[in-house]
């Protein structure tokens, strides 16, 4: 396999968390303009619809809560009805509540983990079976600058953005003997609705692009080369990674 085709997730799977918006949303599409046959769940029926007009191309939405655990077998079958089982699973759905530390919620704080840490785990588990009797499957979750770096009114957030790191190469120990690799990618500073407070602010939105070694701040499309990588045969001798798609924010 050469070229292009060690690139291409034509006709392969894929389960996209939080399709409905931002990174989620982009990589549900590029990986449907890719070729693959993408299912993309959220909790907003209408906003996936929406989703599903803007991707084309063989696309289904499941409307539903990735951290509601009871109804998780439900979630599961609907998300296999469309196209069969995901060979790909893409973990893009989160929650930052951006609490102060003394502020912190019970609530807020289980919720974050609910969504970032605990969700990825359990859907996952449900999906790598299929994976493995394949002998083949991507597991790509969302990790952030803040697995290493802590930020005001980000330790909820941090913690659960900390454990998907390390979930990360848990899952590559567990899985990766049957075919299954898991990796994941680790945004900077993107416009999204999680970081809009950030691009409202002029100013702070200048100085998180002047601490890349690039210079920007993130765009949409920059997403599109690892995420297919990490989703195709290109990446297959690479898993329990976390990608720092962060035009060098971490490097300085």
């Amino acid at each position: 396999m050469a070229g292009d085709d060690l690139f291409s997730v034509a006709g392969r799977v894929a389960c996209v968390t939080g399709a409905s918006s931002g990174l989620g949303r982009h990589a549900a599409t590029v990986l449907a303009q890719s070729g693959a046959k993408v299912v993309g769940v959220a909790r907003r029926a209408e906003a996936l619809a929406s989703w599903q007009r803007e991707a084309g191309g063989d696309c289904a939405g499941v409307a539903g809560d990735v951290a509601d655990r009871d109804g998780l077998d439900t979630l599961v079958a609907r998300i296999c009805a469309p196209f069969g089982a995901p060979d790909i699973v893409v973990h893009a759905a989160g929650l930052n509540t951006r609490e102060p530390a003394d502020d912190v919620t019970p609530e807020g704080w289980d919720a974050t983990l609910a969504i970032n840490l605990s969700a990825p785990f359990f859907l996952s588990q449900k999906l790598v079976p299929a994976m493995q009797a394949k002998g083949w499957g991507r597991i790509v979750n969302f990790a952030s600058l803040q697995s290493f770096r802590a930020f005001p009114g980000g330790i909820a957030y941090g913690a659960s953005k900390g454990g998907v790191a390390q979930m990360t190469r848990a899952m590559a120990e567990a899985w990766s003997p049957h075919g299954i690799t898991a990796n994941a990618i680790a945004p900077g500073f993107f416009r999204t609705e999680l970081t809009a407070a950030v691009f409202d602010d002029p100013e702070r939105a200048a100085r998180h692009a002047a601490q890349t070694c690039i210079g920007r701040n993130g765009e949409p499309e920059d997403l599109d080369g690892p995420l297919r990588f990490l989703c195709s045969d290109a990446s297959r001798y690479v898993t329990g990674q976390v990608l720092m798609l962060d035009g060098g924010f971490t490097a300085k």
